[in-house]
């Protein structure tokens, strides 16, 4: 099979198409023929060498993929509902990026239906991991207030259009008037361009100086001060990435008087059990909402896997709106 390897840790031009061994499903899993790759930030971390790939996983990057089923384990095929020929879109820990990928059936989910194999393969990575911070770790409930850190992102415009769709208030932060434009019209209450205005300060000025329940950060460093400043009483701080570095000093005194949480995840080492678990809350909370229209995929560019490279540049320029996916022919 055809598959975009990392030719050595580096910039965009290391990822090139090579032949690679098609995988074959073992137990618990099933074969995918990829029809489209989504392209998300931990691929880059992973190409310039500071992702490391988990134990047992594939060297290809590639975190999620939609596609028609192949072959698989036929009882754990059976008892998730599924069967030979039904178009997917799953989560996987490596592999994504090629013609041919294996998934375990648990963190496999049918495709919504009124979505294209391209708006599949942009879901898994994004609406798995919002899930999981935002509602499980977070404990966001309807009524309260979210602030998203980079809501033009893919997770942030999918963060954005849960949160809304459950009820919760938005405020969202992005880098330029015609990003905060873009969040606005994904259903967010608030934008604020943090080039040009302090963010806590603007915060305090929406929530009318109470704060927000839950942050959902992919910044971490010097932002975490600032956001614990931003917490109200009660408040969840959540962190998914550290772009800005990973070390913070924040008023510990804060998080004392107002009885603030301080918490972070990833997804990609977790196991299956845990993944599968996030699958079910999804298929039954968020897919309705896929397929009424409520919530939807933000598809900012398609590129052929030739093209890897391109895609993985736009995504460093963080020029983009939403995601970025390769399309097999």
């Amino acid at each position: 099979m055809q598959a975009v390897e990392i030719n050595g840790f580096g910039a965009p031009e290391v990822l090139r198409l090579a032949e690679r061994p098609r995988p074959v499903a073992g137990a618990g899993e099933l074969l995918i023929r990829v029809a489209a790759s989504g392209v998300n930030r931990p691929d880059v971390l992973q190409r310039t060498g500071n992702y490391p790939v988990p134990p047992g996983a594939s060297d290809i990057p590639g975190l999620e993929v939609a596609g028609t089923i192949e072959s698989g384990d036929a009882t754990a095929l059976a008892e998730a509902g599924l069967q030979l020929g039904d178009r997917v879109c799953a989560l996987v820990a490596g592999g994504g990026y090629a013609e041919w990928c294996v998934a375990p059936v648990g963190q496999c989910l049918p495709v919504p239906r009124g979505l294209d194999d391209v708006a599949a393969a942009s879901l898994p990575e994004t609406f798995f991991t919002v899930w999981s911070n935002v509602f499980d770790r977070g404990r966001l409930q309807s009524g309260e207030t979210l602030l998203v850190q980079g809501g033009t992102s893919g997770i942030g415009v999918t963060a954005i259009q849960m949160a809304k769709a459950r009820g919760a208030t938005v405020i969202a932060t992005a880098g330029s008037d015609e990003k905060c434009a873009a969040c606005k019209a994904l259903g967010a209450d608030h934008a604020i361009n943090y080039r040009t205005q302090d963010f806590v300060a603007a915060v305090a000025d929406v929530t009318g100086g109470r704060g927000v329940d839950v942050i959902l950060d992919m910044v971490a460093g010097g932002y975490v001060a600032r956001e614990v400043d931003c917490l109200a009483e009660d408040g969840r701080l959540v962190i998914i990435a550290v772009q800005g570095g990973v070390k913070a000093e924040f008023n510990a005194g804060l998080v004392l008087r107002r009885r603030l949480t301080v918490t972070g995840s990833t997804l990609r080492p977790r196991p299956v059990a845990f993944k599968a678990a996030i699958a079910r809350s999804l298929r039954e909370h968020i897919w309705p909402l896929l397929e009424s229209g409520a919530v939807k995929p933000v598809i900012h560019q398609v590129f052929a896997p030739a093209q890897a490279a391109e895609a993985h540049a736009l995504m460093e320029s963080n020029r983009h709106v939403g995601k970025l996916v390769l399309k097999w022919a």
